[in-house]
């Protein structure tokens, strides 16, 4: 199997400590291209707790291993990740005179 196929191109090379493979950190930019979703999605996600991640500073970084425990546990209860623009067009609607 290779790789570079499955995994986004920062993990490949990942160092390994005493215990084995150290967690597999991602920036938002890595994630976004693993996940398929803008960058400033991850972003906003991030901020409003919608996924796990952490500060380091002001940069923010994610462990592939949380992310992908979050994915399976929404898939397992039917529940659906939910984008963070979600029902902004209905709050426009409503707004409108008609």
């Amino acid at each position: 199997m290779n790789l570079n196929q499955t995994q986004p191109p920062s993990l490949h090379n990942q160092r390994t400590g005493e215990d084995g493979p150290m967690e597999k950190i991602m920036t938002a930019k890595e994630l976004s291209q693993f996940l398929k979703l803008s960058e400033s999605t991850i972003y906003k996600l991030a901020s409003n707790g919608g996924i796990p991640g952490f500060k380091i500073g002001d940069s923010w970084r994610f462990d592939l291993d949380e992310i992908q425990k979050m994915i399976r546990e929404s898939k397992k209860h039917g529940l659906r990740l939910r984008s963070p623009l979600e029902g902004r067009e209905e709050k426009r609607e409503k707004k409108l005179p008609g």
